[in-house]
């Protein structure tokens, strides 16, 4: 893993200076700790840091060809380089090291932007063709390693994150609003929008051109939605058994120790199971728990590290980790108000105290319909279709109005009144942290009407409308796939585990494991209630019967309980502050209404609060006093 940057200025008369590059570099050092290099021709400049994985002796970056025509700054790990290095050196390319850096410039020389269909891992990456005069981007297929540009009066600037490209001398700072509509709609803000005006990122699976002051932007794969396989249920689970042990297989390449994430759910416990086989046993497994034990999964975890005998260590997670946050919205560059960052940072640093790796579960849930929203998208589905099931649902959902939000009466009130909804405005109710009625209440009148204007869940509208699957479950993972996934999960796990100078590896993610995923049909996935039924039934003589059987239990936080009690008063000195009501972005009366529903226990209010203090920490990290910015537009 690494970080890299980069600049090409539109006059050519105008030399990069290494000074802005080594500053670019230094904010990413957590990133790649073990070394840094930089390539400078006039206009055109390149940085890296790197973290040493394979090849630790060589791999320096940025790496050239033969006759230095080519440069290349690359973040990621392409698992198959060992086989396509095997077919490069038969088409008369050699090669200096055996790292996976090298394979791609060769593959470039061979086969231009189509070398991307045969890079098999993560990635981002800067290439600069000196005698096309070009600069080729990528990033990888499902979006697992950042990539943010900016295209600035004909100067390209790109980084692993936004503050490098901050730092560029004369870079204005100027927060976007429609950034934050998107950001307290879905707790995150997707690609290519980001927080900043003039900086967006790349999208997974595209790459870009910048060539002649041109920029490019183009898809390259996508998802094969709505195509269901030809095999049979058995067939299905022996090619999904070959392809995930294959997919572990390939991770586990490292001149480095490695060990793995272990929840004690059942994702990540098929993937601890697999690499017990596939190295004989002795893998070292990191679980991260609560006090509240109705938080806690290290039980489970302890389940399957006794059946495995691995080299098993814990961490508990209390309230003053929110000494934490300022340091993590650093590192985010962004706000992001999911708030199991926090364990995630953690984990990652005990577990960098012991390997350089970690193996994780990430997409399964996606990819194999493990979320109790999915079993309640698919009940609706069918009940909003029966009249007098409507009716008796608006009636039931009237007796319950006054149920207190998030207690089992709260959660049956707002399913029944999303019966009354289209299927992807249920969606949007089930995912939503403000709805567009709840941003209404708490928006100022400039930034209510912004709001109006640019409707945030057109976002998700779109990617529900381009799949081209029949069953509305299954375009609901094929949405959740392309935009929860890449846009909330990858980028909390990428950057808390680099934080930590930690590399994670997602067998899941594997793109072949994808493919396959997405070609089986939704009621081999979601059988009745039981959710991964296919998933659980390929490796259910892997995993402890308690395992098989226990319910979900998301990787959540405690911070509703937190905010009623120790973080009660840092909570509010932080959003009643003057400093943060004088943004404009919001009503003063229904901030103090939402810390009073959340004090009360008239509504959990937990998560609202935690993304709107997240996005006030992320003002004076970044906005607040920073060299040279132009502060926040009001809106």
């Amino acid at each position: 893993m690494c970080g890299i940057c980069g600049i090409l200025y539109g006059d050519r008369t105008r030399p990069v200076e290494k000074a802005t590059l080594e500053e670019m570099a230094r904010l990413m050092a957590h990133r790649g700790p073990d070394g840094e290099g930089y390539y400078l021709n006039g206009p055109v400049g390149l940085g890296h840091r790197r973290l040493s994985v394979i090849d630790t002796e060589g791999g320096t970056q940025p790496m050239t060809n033969e006759d230095r025509t080519l440069w290349l700054v690359y973040n990621g790990e392409v698992y198959n380089f060992q086989e396509l290095a095997a077919d490069l050196k038969k088409r008369g390319h050699s090669f200096t090291t055996r790292c996976d850096t090298e394979v791609i410039l060769h593959l470039y020389e061979e086969y231009g932007t189509g070398c991307l269909s045969r890079l098999r891992g993560m990635f981002s990456f800067a290439l600069w063709d000196e005698r096309r005069r070009r600069l080729f981007c990528a990033r990888d297929r499902l979006g697992v390693k950042p990539f943010f540009y900016s295209l600035r009066n004909g100067d390209f600037i790109f980084a692993s994150g936004p503050a490098p490209i901050l730092s560029v001398p004369g870079f204005p700072r100027s927060v976007s609003l429609c950034a934050i509509d998107l950001y307290l709609t879905y707790q995150y803000i997707p690609s290519p929008h980001s927080i900043l005006e003039g900086i967006q990122k790349l999208p997974p699976a595209h790459y870009l051109m910048f060539e002649e002051g041109k920029l490019t932007v183009e898809r390259y794969w996508d998802i094969p939605c709505g195509r269901h396989t030809e095999m049979s249920y058995r067939e299905s689970k022996e090619r999904l058994r070959d392809l995930l042990t294959e997919a572990t297989n390939l991770r586990l390449i490292s001149d480095v120790p490695l060990g793995a994430f272990l929840s004690g759910g059942i994702d990540s416990s098929i993937v601890v199971a697999l690499m017990s086989r596939l190295t004989n046993g002795g893998v070292k497994t990191f679980s991260i728990g609560f006090e509240d034990q109705s938080y806690n999964e290290l039980s489970y975890a302890r389940l399957l590290s006794r059946r495995y005998a691995t080299d098993h260590h814990e961490f508990i997670v209390k309230p003053d980790a929110v000494g934490l946050l300022p340091k993590l919205v650093r590192h985010y560059g962004e706000p992001f108000a999911d708030s199991s960052a926090l364990p995630t940072y953690y984990v990652a640093e005990m577990t960098r105290r012991h390997v350089t790796v970690a193996l994780n579960g990430d997409a399964g849930d996606e990819l194999f319909a493990g979320y109790e929203r999915y079993y309640a998208f698919k009940l609706a589905g069918r009940l909003c279709r029966i009249p007098s099931v409507r009716w008796q649902a608006g009636l039931w959902e009237r007796v319950l109005r006054s149920s207190r939000r998030g207690s089992l009466l709260g959660k049956a009130r707002r399913f029944l009144a999303s019966l009354r909804y289209s299927d992807l405005s249920r969606y949007l109710d089930y995912v939503a942290y403000f709805k567009d009625q709840e941003r209404e209440k708490l928006y100022a009148p400039g930034m209510r009407e912004l709001s109006r204007r640019f409707r945030a869940p057109a976002y998700l509208e779109r990617l529900y409308e381009t799949c081209p699957a029949d069953d509305p479950l299954e375009k609901i993972l094929s949405v959740d796939i392309h935009s929860y996934l890449p846009e909330d999960l990858l980028v909390k796990v990428d950057i808390a585990t680099m934080a930590n100078s930690l590399e994670a590896r997602s067998p899941f993610l594997d793109h072949r494991v994808v493919e396959f995923a997405a070609s089986l049909p939704v009621s081999w996935k979601l059988r009745g209630r039981t959710s991964k039924y296919i998933l659980k039934d390929t490796f259910s003589d892997l995993l402890p019967r308690e395992i098989l059987q226990r319910g979900k239990m998301g990787f959540g936080v405690p911070i509703g309980s937190w905010f009623r009690k120790e973080l009660r008063g840092y909570l509010r000195d932080i959003l009643m502050d003057p400093r943060s009501l004088s943004r404009g972005y919001f009503d003063r009366a229904r901030i103090e209404g939402l810390l009073k529903e959340h004090d009360c226990g008239i509504a959990d209010q937990g998560y609202r609060l935690w993304a709107l203090l997240i996005l006030e920490l992320w003002h004076r990290e970044f906005i607040d006093g920073a060299p040279g910015g132009a502060g926040a537009r009001r809106p």
